[in-house]
C-alpha cells in the first residue's frame, strides 16, 4: 500500500479544511487551504486514494514541515 504524507512547506494558518477522513480524492484536488501572509495556499495530493488521517483543524497556525494529512491508496 503506497502511503503520501503531506506536510507544511512553510510557516501557515490552516484556513480552510476540505476533506475529512475517509474522503477519495484524485491526483491535484485540494486538501486543505493555508494562509500565510495573506496568501491563500492550497494544499494539494499528489496521489489518488482515501485520506487515511487529517491531522490538522481550522484556525490551527503550521510550521514548516508539520504533517497535515495521509493519504493511501483506495
Amino acid at each position: 500500500m503506497a502511503v503520501e504524507e503531506i506536510h507544511a512547506e512553510m510557516v501557515s494558518s490552516v484556513w480552510k479544511v476540505l476533506v475529512a477522513p475517509g474522503s477519495e480524492v484524485t491526483a491535484g484536488d485540494t486538501l486543505v487551504i493555508l494562509e500565510s501572509m495573506k496568501m491563500e495556499i492550497p494544499v494539494l495530493t499528489e496521489r489518488a486514494g482515501v485520506v487515511q488521517e487529517l491531522h490538522v483543524v481550522e484556525g490551527e497556525v503550521l510550521q514548516e514541515g508539520d504533517l497535515i494529512a495521509t493519504v493511501v491508496d483506495g
